[in-house]
C-alpha cells in the first residue's frame, strides 16, 4: 500500500507539472498576436525650445542634412552585460537606478552630434526588463535642445511573459523604433514585416518598419524608412524577404519623384565580411552578407558605414561583458534613392559604453531628379 500511495503522490505531481507547463505554452500561443498592417501612426512634438523658421518649411535640395540610428539595446547593454540569448547571463537591466543613469547617457549621446533625423530602435515602453519604464520620454527630453521636434513611434515588439532564465525571467515586454526629425513630419505608417510561421515567430516575435513622410521645400517628400529586421530566426533567410518589401516600397516612392532614406538595424553583415574586416574568428548563422541578387530590379543602394583607414564595428555579440576578441561586425546602416547623395557615412565610437551597438551616422544632400 504505501508503495503504491507513493506511486500516486508522484502521479499526482508530474500531472500537475504537465499541466502548468501545458497551460504556459497554451498562454504563449493564445497570446501571440500581430500588430495590424498599414497602421496610422501618432506624430507629435517634442518642445525642448522654440520652432526656427527654416525648420517649419522643411529640408530643401542641394543642402547638406545629417541622420543617425542606434539600437539602444532597452538601455540595458553597457559595456559589461551580457544578454542570455546571445550566450550571457543577464536578462533585466542592471537595476533600475543603472537603467536611468544609462538611459540619461544614450540620450544626450543620440542627440549630441548635429543630426537632422534621428532613428532609435529597442526603445521599451513597458518591459519586465526594464522595471516598466517608459523609455520615450528619456529620448524626448533630450530632443533637439533649444528645438521644437517631431517624432513618431512604431510598436514592433510585444511578448507575453517569457518565464526563462528561471532565475530572473524575462517577462512580458513591449519596444518599438523612435523616429525623430527636425523638420514636420505630415504623417507616419507602420507597416508589418513577413516573419517565420514556425514556432520561432515566438522568439523573434513581431517585425515593422516605419514610413515617415517629410515635406521638401521644393516639392515632393523625404520619405524615411525606420527599420529593425529579424536576429533569432532558423536560418536568417527570412531578414532578406523583409528586406525585398521593403526595397520594393522605397522603389516606388522613389518613382513618384520622392526622395528615400532607410535606416537602421539590418541584422546583417552590411560590409560583406566583418570577420576579415574586424580580425574575429568567429561567425554567426544570422549575420550574414545580404545576397546581392536581393537589389534585383531596384535602384536602391545599401550605405554600409565604414572607414578603412579606422574600422569601427557597429555591434558586439552580448555573450559577455565587452572584451578583446570578442566577435564584432557593423549591422547598421542605410539604403538611399538614386537622387539622395550619400556624403559621408561612419560608425560613432562609443566603445559600446551604452548599448551592444554604436550609434552610425550618414551625411547627405537631396539632389534634383
Amino acid at each position: 500500500m504505501k508503495l503504491k500511495k507513493l506511486f500516486g503522490i508522484v502521479g499526482i505531481i508530474l500531472l500537475a507539472l504537465i499541466l502548468i507547463v501545458g497551460g504556459y505554452f497554451a498562454y504563449v500561443l493564445l497570446s501571440w498576436n500581430r500588430i495590424p498592417d498599414n497602421l496610422a501612426l501618432d506624430v507629435s512634438q517634442a518642445v525642448n525650445g522654440t520652432m526656427s523658421e527654416a525648420d517649419a518649411e522643411g529640408p530643401k535640395t542641394d543642402t547638406p542634412y545629417r541622420i543617425v540610428s542606434w539600437n539602444i539595446g532597452f538601455g540595458a547593454y553597457e559595456d559589461d552585460y551580457g544578454f542570455f540569448m546571445d550566450g550571457g547571463t543577464q536578462s533585466w537591466a542592471w537595476s533600475r537606478e543603472r537603467l536611468d543613469v544609462n538611459l540619461r547617457a544614450i540620450a544626450k549621446e543620440m542627440f549630441s552630434h548635429d543630426a537632422d533625423i534621428v532613428l532609435a530602435q529597442e526603445v521599451d515602453i513597458d518591459g519586465t526588463r526594464s522595471y516598466h519604464v517608459d523609455e520615450r520620454v528619456y529620448l524626448s527630453s533630450e530632443a533637439y535642445p533649444g528645438r521644437v521636434s517631431w517624432q513618431s513611434f512604431a510598436q514592433n515588439y510585444d511578448s507575453p511573459f517569457l518565464f526563462y532564465p528561471i532565475t530572473q525571467p524575462h517577462g512580458a515586454n513591449k519596444a518599438g523604433l523612435m523616429t525623430f526629425s527636425r523638420f514636420p513630419i505630415s504623417s507616419a505608417l507602420r507597416r508589418s514585416l513577413p516573419i517565420e510561421d514556425t514556432l520561432m515567430k515566438l522568439v523573434d516575435l513581431d517585425r515593422c518598419y516605419s514610413v515617415n513622410r517629410i515635406p521638401v521645400q521644393d516639392g515632393g517628400e523625404l520619405v524615411v524608412y525606420h527599420l529593425h529586421l529579424s536576429a533569432y530566426t532558423s536560418d536568417g533567410t527570412i531578414a532578406t524577404e523583409q528586406l525585398r518589401m521593403l526595397l520594393e516600397d522605397m522603389q516606388r516612392e522613389y518613382e513618384k519623384g520622392n526622395w528615400c532614406i532607410a535606416g537602421g538595424d539590418f541584422n546583417k553583415d552590411l560590409l560583406g565580411d566583418s570577420v576579415a574586416i574586424f580580425g574575429t574568428d568567429e561567425e554567426f548563422s544570422w549575420a550574414k552578407a545580404i545576397p546581392p541578387e536581393t537589389f534585383d530590379g531596384v535602384d536602391i543602394v545599401l550605405v554600409g558605414p565604414l572607414d578603412e583607414e579606422n574600422p569601427i564595428p557597429s555591434c558586439r555579440n552580448a555573450d559577455g561583458p565587452y572584451h578583446e576578441g570578442q566577435y564584432v561586425l557593423t549591422v547598421d546602416g542605410f539604403m538611399v534613392s538614386p537622387n539622395v547623395r550619400v556624403d559621408a557615412s561612419r560608425v560613432i565610437d562609443t566603445a559600446f559604453r551604452y548599448s551592444d551597438h554604436n550609434p552610425v551616422e550618414m551625411d547627405f544632400t537631396l539632389v534634383n531628379n
